[in-house]
């Protein structure tokens, strides 16, 4: 098996470098994946495009998102206005994620280490930031399954989140392959589950028609709606390559796209008019108005597993690509130990988010977890866009284009230049890092949360523009200065 290397990274004493080891050899290989952020050679990819719709359709189908949906009629919106606003912004998040995603058959290599193409050095911040998300999404989703599980179970909250939670670990150290067999799996059993739930909210819930907020208060609140399923839809972009660097060169980009946005579309907008239909009967109480809902027995019990198996699978995927964001940092942990340490760290979020105002904080964990994602994907994509008109069509050399910029002063480009590495460096990394600190400090203004609104957010009536104007600030700043001629 040929083993790719990270530029300036090599074996120690002869046995393989901890960001490399075995990848599964096929669909359906569940043996454990020790490979970490190294490249995965052409030679090691295989699948096809289908199985992006069920890795991205799935793991949405949370309660988590049901409950992400129950917030439209609770800022004032009917049934109506709360379901444009949730479709409008699952779409403009999905776009890009969809888009990045298929950046992985290209070049066998997750969203996180391909980002140093355009931040070099200075990716610390963005994977720092990535890892601490992907703590706190395992917070996120796994409040509302470990309810679900201690429900189920008749066992103490804590209990609950902890079974979930060394299931969810066993599945991130398991891996790629483990991650999207089970998905295709969850996709019918979830779709089942959340079928009847939908059955029964049907036949006894009453939608809101008319909502409580009215003129410029109205527009507010759609907006904000709107953003908040924008950052579902978005906290997937540093994730996206993640789930399809396995997938060999040859796949079709289009079909990974349109797989990836359907995937994400359907599951998210479902679940969140899931929300808004039951918004009275559901609200911060999920799982226990999913047990009311379905009447009790047999019915109930497996409406609460498919709570439960949905956070398990969703946490997966976040321990998985945090393992991916902790080695880009730099951290020699093998991959299988750092999805282990994602999900131990989530345990004490999950227990901190359930202890007192469950809505103000977990509204408060959505948004300022995505809040810097916007300028990381303008910022990546402007990137990728100028390095393909340079390519003029030809193949990606990845370890020559990462050596280029990640290479330290000293040790110099592919040509053994010192001069040229620090150049480049230069050249890439500081306007990156630049647009991104700038993109957040110009979305502050426009943020809206328990913990803080900013002043343009007041002046709009509540509406969060946050995320689009941190996207059109990144680009603004950065694409001048990364197009700019060289010297």
């Amino acid at each position: 098996m040929p083993v790719v290397r990270l530029p300036g990274e090599s074996s120690t004493n002869g046995r393989p470098h901890v960001f490399d080891g075995r990848m599964p050899a096929a669909a359906g290989d569940l043996r454990v994946e020790a490979h970490g952020i190294a490249p995965v050679p052409e030679g090691n990819r295989y699948g096809g495009p289908g199985r992006l719709f069920t890795v991205w359709f799935a793991p949405n189908l949370t309660m988590t998102g049901v409950f992400t949906g129950t917030t439209g009629v609770a800022l004032g919106l009917g049934f109506g206005a709360a379901l444009a606003a949730v479709v409008l912004g699952t779409l403009v998040g999905a776009a890009p994620t969809a888009y990045l995603g298929t950046w992985g058959s290209q070049t066998g290599t997750g969203q996180l280490p391909l980002a140093r193409l355009a931040f070099g050095r200075a990716v610390a911040l963005p994977a720092v930031l990535q890892w601490l998300s992907s703590v706190a999404w395992d917070a996120l989703i796994g409040l509302f399954g470990g309810d679900a599980l201690a429900r189920l179970c008749g066992c103490p909250f804590w209990l609950g989140v902890l079974t979930m939670m060394l299931g969810q670990a066993a599945l991130g150290v398991l891996g790629y392959e483990a991650i999207h067999r089970l998905q295709i799996v969850m996709t019918f059993v979830l779709g089942a589950a959340f079928g009847l739930i939908a059955w029964r909210l049907l036949d006894g819930a009453h939608p809101v028609a008319a909502g409580t907020a009215h003129g410029a208060d109205q527009v507010g609140a759609f907006v904000l709606t709107s953003t908040i399923a924008l950052s579902l839809t978005l906290s997937w972009a540093p994730y996206a390559s993640d789930f399809s660097r396995y997938l060999p060169r040859a796949t079709s980009r289009p079909h990974m796209f349109w797989y990836t946005l359907l995937g994400l579309t359907v599951s998210f907008v479902a679940v969140q008019a899931l929300g808004l239909l039951g918004a009275s009967v559901l609200t911060d109480q999920t799982a226990r108005g999913v047990q009311e809902l379905l009447g009790g027995g047999a019915v109930a019990a497996f409406g609460l597993l498919a709570v439960a198996l949905a956070a398990v699978c969703s946490n997966a995927m976040n321990d998985y690509s945090g393992s991916l964001a902790l080695q880009t940092l730099g951290v020699r942990l093998l991959r299988p130990a750092a999805a282990v340490l994602a999900a131990v760290l989530g345990f004490p979020l999950v227990l901190w988010m359930h202890d007192a105002d469950t809505t103000a904080r977990f509204q408060n964990v959505l948004l300022f977890v995505g809040y810097w994602i916007p300028g990381f994907v303008a910022i990546v994509i402007v990137n990728w866009r100028a390095r393909v008109r340079a390519r003029k069509g030809a193949p990606i050399d990845l370890a020559a284009e990462e050596a280029e910029v990640v290479g330290a002063a000293g040790q110099g480009g592919r040509d053994g230049s010192a001069g040229r590495g620090k150049s480049a460096r230069c050249r890439f990394a500081w306007p990156s890092s630049a647009a991104f600190v700038g993109a957040f400090a110009a979305a502050v203004p426009f943020m809206n949360t328990t913990l803080y609104e900013g002043p343009a957010a007041s002046a709009l009536n509540g509406a969060d523009l946050s995320f689009y104007v941190a996207f059109l600030v990144a680009v603004a700043v950065y694409a001048p200065l990364r197009l700019r001629p060289r010297a």
